[in-house]
């Protein structure tokens, strides 16, 4: 099993939340809130309003996020997903914990303010201006930045 830290329309009430339920997906379990220990800049970017954690360390926010337990259906779904390698790249980060509640198989479960590891989708692949987007600490499909999510199924 691997840890996935998602930041974007995967989340709880996100647009796209529902694949990580979906059991032809594979299997997922949320395990925490959190956020990255490193800054990165989450823009909403392209025709479709797409949330992307643009991979430029010390620069934008620590981005708040879900930890999900996934297995290698969910995670190799999830690489599929975020067009791995073209769009997003699988990348290892530390995060910090914010609230631990999924089971730990027999570790004790990491306290608020300990730290982690988990992969995150973020991008290097990206328009010249979008390092100059504003940069967003959380991401919400109805948040009042006023960009309107396209979801995949409704995109030309």
């Amino acid at each position: 099993m691997a840890r996935v830290f998602v930041y974007g329309t995967l989340k709880k009430g996100q647009p796209n939340y529902h694949r990580m339920l979906e059991s032809a997906n594979g299997k997922a379990e949320f395990l925490a809130s959190a956020c990255t220990t490193e800054k990165y800049p989450l823009v909403i970017a392209g025709h479709y309003n797409i949330p992307f954690l643009l991979n430029i360390p010390g620069q934008g926010h620590r981005v708040q996020g879900e930890i999900y337990k996934v297995d290698d259906k969910m995670l190799e779904f999830l690489d599929d997903f975020e067009e791995v390698p073209t769009m997003y790249q699988r990348v290892r980060v530390r995060l910090e914990v914010k609230e631990w509640v999924g089971e730990t198989e027999g570790e004790e479960r990491p306290a608020a303010g300990s730290f982690t590891e988990a992969f995150l989708y973020s991008t290097t692949t990206y328009q010249p201006d979008w390092p100059t987007l504003p940069r967003y600490e959380s991401y919400d499909a109805r948040g009042d930045h006023g960009l309107q999510y396209v979801a995949r199924q409704e995109r030309d």
